[in-house]
């Protein structure tokens, strides 16, 4: 009978698992390309984010002034995101920071681009 037989006793060695690997957490960082856009941005009016009606595309072509849009979509969401920060800082509506990060940014990536254009504004303040 099994069960009446004795169970022997093993001694067992705890089993060392590797310590889990905690993602690092990266910087947020733009390239060259991205930071060019943001501060291009600058000189950008409000009237550029809005889409061009017909009146409007004829007096661009009238007084040959080109389109402000990007053809990348992405960085025209970080364009049209810089214009709205460039003017308002972090009082952007909600609806143009989700179209922002549904373009691939991330939330840290928003909060540097706000807080060096808050910056560059307070220098430039000082400055004058």
């Amino acid at each position: 009978m099994a069960y009446l037989s004795r169970i022997q006793s093993q001694s067992y060695e705890p089993v060392a698992f590797p310590a889990p690997r905690v993602p690092a957490v990266a910087e947020p960082i733009f390239s060259d390309l991205e930071w060019s856009v943001i501060r291009l941005s600058r000189v950008h009016k409000l009237w550029t984010i809005r889409s061009a009606g017909r009146f409007t595309r004829f007096w661009n072509w009238l007084v040959a002034r080109g389109n402000p849009r990007l053809t990348n979509p992405r960085l025209e969401a970080l364009r049209r995101m810089a214009v709205l920060s460039w003017h308002f800082g972090f009082t952007v509506p909600g609806d143009d920071v989700a179209s922002f990060l549904s373009a691939g940014f991330t939330p840290d990536q928003y909060e540097l681009m706000v807080s060096s254009i808050r910056a560059a504004l307070n220098t430039q303040r000082t400055a004058a």
